[in-house]
């Protein structure tokens, strides 16, 4: 049994969910499927999967397998791209995946002029807050944003996000301004928020860091909603720095409590080790370098792009 197509075959079963579609997928017969899966199990000593009559499931030893089956299959992969780049132009597709709002206002109009740099390429970009297991969401290259804890991953910095607390002149004029983060309880904010419950926001002090829990007096899911409500006087809103940089400038936006900013949080791209060499992930987290290192995150929320691992 070669061991390499047996894996892959078990995989292309887990995917599929039946033996029968997943034979369809590789060209393969159902009884040629069957065996390898059965001589699969027969020498790992252990079953993989439960067939029932319409579908299959994996047992947890068949989970386990499964995940890192997937990874090894994917590092052979890439491991044979990396050696063919210099023979040819990268191809195939890349699976992206960014949080919500900086994928969708900085990150997806900068993927025409990539594509159109390497047409042998083709982009899933998958737009989520939620957290990004890169093996099992099958990402290659992932960004992040805020510190992150020691990992595995390789990190790759592309700049920074500073945010801001700000409010329309009309309504600081009308309300006063704050002097001090404590002081949010007497004002109305506007939040922006994907996640139910208490809202809080954080501040930088000399004494250390700040947890300030907000009321908001409006909440939605989507931050320009919440900034046109700024602008209309509704209240104080929290907001990356490089968004409301020109409604800032224009002095549509006036920003507060400056002296208890957080220090810029840094935007980097995460990738496994074993896809270091991949063309076509190293090709993308150039581009975004190049293109994130300058002002397109407006001046005061994106410092000088640094690349490292």
């Amino acid at each position: 049994m070669d061991r390499f197509e047996a894996m892959a075959v078990f995989v292309k079963v887990a995917e599929a969910g039946s033996l029968s579609a997943a034979a369809r997928r590789l060209g393969l017969s159902l009884t040629s499927v069957s065996r390898q899966l059965a001589a699969l199990e027969e020498r790992l000593g252990t079953r993989l999967v439960i067939r029932t009559t319409r579908r299959l499931a994996l047992t947890e030893a068949g989970r386990l397998y499964h995940e890192q089956a997937r990874r090894i299959l994917g590092e052979v992969e890439e491991a044979e791209q990396a050696l063919t780049a210099h023979q040819c132009a990268p191809a195939g597709r890349l699976h992206i995946a960014a949080p919500m709002l900086i994928g969708r206002l900085k990150l997806a109009p900068l993927l025409p002029e990539f594509l159109a740099r390497h047409p042998g390429l083709a982009i899933d970009l998958t737009l989520t807050d939620r957290p990004i297991d890169l093996i099992e969401d099958g990402v290659g290259l992932a960004i992040r944003i805020g510190r992150l804890p020691d990992s595995s991953l390789i990190l790759r910095r592309l700049g920074s996000i500073r945010m801001r607390v700000c409010a329309a002149p009309g309504y600081l004029a009308r309300r006063g301004e704050p002097a001090v983060p404590a002081d949010l309880a007497g004002h109305d904010c506007l939040v922006f928020t994907t996640a139910p419950g208490p809202v809080s926001w954080r501040f930088q002090a000399a004494s250390g860091r700040m947890t300030i829990p907000v009321s908001a007096r409006i909440r939605t899911n989507d931050l320009d909603a919440t900034i046109a409500a700024a602008l209309a006087g509704a209240g104080l809103v929290r907001a990356p720095s490089w968004q409301i940089a020109d409604l800032v400038a224009a002095g549509r936006l006036t920003p507060v409590l400056t002296d208890y900013e957080r220090p810029s949080a840094p935007v980097q791209a995460l990738f496994l080790p074993s896809r270091l060499l991949s063309p076509k992930i190293r090709l993308f987290a150039d581009f975004l370098a190049e293109r994130w290192a300058g002002r397109e995150f407006g001046h005061e929320g994106m410092e000088d792009g640094s690349a490292g691992s």
